[in-house]
């Protein structure tokens, strides 16, 4: 199954492939070069679709729990002075992808979506410190009932130069379901409450719409 936002470059790249083999069917005499030539194409080929998998998940859905927005290793887990929205302290967790990771980017939690931005900037490589601040970037806030307002924050990367975002202020969002899409190389930072209990560890590989990043005691 394929992201939606792949579907226009997987059919172009396919017939590019097709082009491609069928000329040089056509048109190179060398069997060497020619089975090289289309043995790299393949390749590339089956990157992109690698890349614009989109993975059916059993998704358990928790106001009690906040869920990894995508898969990853995680590089933060920091106290930061969050400036941007709430202008006062967070934890903040942040997930880096290669690009051979997953990149549909889900709702952590369930709720109300009452802030969505984008905003234009650099590109520098996504674990930078400053790229959370200095990369393009969106930034999308999700009111929960359990949590409050929880923060996640989609970052371009190095090789990232598309951002999707399908959160607009107002929607009603289920958690674990669709929130946008980062196109090659990326990075999605997390910001809770200060009393949410952590359950990650630094460069811990979690999964989006399984892992557990935070949770809290149901009372």
């Amino acid at each position: 199954m394929f992201h939606r936002e792949g579907h226009k470059i997987i059919l172009a790249a396919l017939a590019i492939l097709i082009v491609i083999a069928l000329s040089a069917h056509f048109f190179l005499d060398n069997e060497i070069l020619k089975k090289v030539l289309i043995s790299i194409f393949i390749v590339i080929f089956l990157l992109i679709i690698q890349f614009f998998r989109n993975p059916k998940r059993d998704i358990q859905t928790s106001d009690f729990q906040i869920l990894s927005p995508v898969d990853g290793k995680v590089v933060v887990i920091e106290e930061v002075f969050e400036k941007e929205y709430f202008n006062d302290k967070r934890l903040q967790v942040s997930v880096f992808m290669s690009p051979i990771n997953v990149h549909v980017t889900r709702y952590p939690v369930s709720g109300e979506v009452v802030y969505s931005k984008y905003h234009p900037g650099k590109f520098l490589v996504a674990w930078h410190p400053k790229s959370s601040e200095e990369n393009e970037r969106t930034t999308v806030v999700v009111k929960n009932n359990v949590f409050g307002d929880v923060l996640h924050k989609q970052i371009a990367g190095a090789l990232a130069k598309r951002i999707v975002n399908y959160a607009e202020k107002g929607m009603e969002i289920t958690q674990g379901s669709d929130s946008g899409f980062i196109k090659f190389g990326s990075r999605v930072d997390v910001l809770l409450p200060l009393d949410a209990k952590i359950n990650v560890k630094l460069n811990q590989i979690v999964k989006g719409g399984i892992t557990i990043l935070a949770n809290k005691n149901e009372s």
